[in-house]
């Protein structure tokens, strides 16, 4: 959706899918993608026919271009973003961190 911003954009998808019956994830950011995206934590709306992939969600989230650097935990457990998500998933985007 060019042009339109993240808020827009996440309006426009919970208005859209809202009235399919396809359930909803949970998403988490921390760190810096939190500061960018301005919040913590969103329920989102799953389409009710087809699946849908965390590089789906992402997409809509419009924090930019997936990063090879980022990871993401579904439930706790770190997966590929390749991944498909079902109703009532936990799905936290994790920037890179560094640490000792």
């Amino acid at each position: 959706m060019a042009g339109v911003d993240a808020k827009t954009n996440l309006d426009l998808l919970e208005l859209g899918m809202a009235q399919n019956d396809g359930g909803s994830v949970t998403v988490l950011l921390f760190a810096a993608l939190r500061d960018q995206a301005g919040w913590e934590e969103r329920r989102l709306p799953l389409p009710s026919a087809g699946t849908t992939s965390v590089l789906d969600l992402w997409s809509v989230l419009d924090l930019g271009p997936w990063s090879g650097s980022l990871r993401v935990a579904v439930n706790q457990v770190l997966v590929e973003p390749q991944s498909f998500v079902v109703a009532g998933d936990e799905l936290a985007f994790l920037p890179p961190f560094t640490g000792g």
